[in-house]
C-alpha cells in the first residue's frame, strides 16, 4: 500500500473589501448619533435644552451620574 505525502487540499478563503466611502458614511452617521445621544445625556434642562421640563432629565439620570455629569 502507497500513501501519498501530499498535503490535504485547503480552500483558499477570500476577505470582502469594503470602499472606505460606504464605512466613512456609516462612521459619520453613527458619530452623529453618539453626539446626539451624548447631548441629551449631558443637558441639565437648561438653556440649551430641546425639550421642555424634566422627562429627559429622569430618563437618562443614572447615565448622567456613570460619565460623571454634575444633577443634584
Amino acid at each position: 500500500m502507497s500513501q501519498s505525502s501530499a498535503a490535504p487540499f485547503a480552500p483558499s478563503v477570500e476577505l470582502p473589501t469594503v470602499p472606505l466611502l460606504k464605512l466613512g458614511t456609516w462612521v459619520v452617521f453613527f458619530g452623529l448619533l453618539a453626539m446626539l445621544a451624548i447631548f441629551f445625556v449631558s443637558a441639565d434642562q437648561g438653556a440649551l435644552s430641546l425639550p421642555a421640563g424634566n422627562a429627559v432629565h429622569e430618563w437618562v439620570h443614572d447615565a448622567r451620574h456613570l460619565l460623571g455629569y454634575p444633577c443634584h
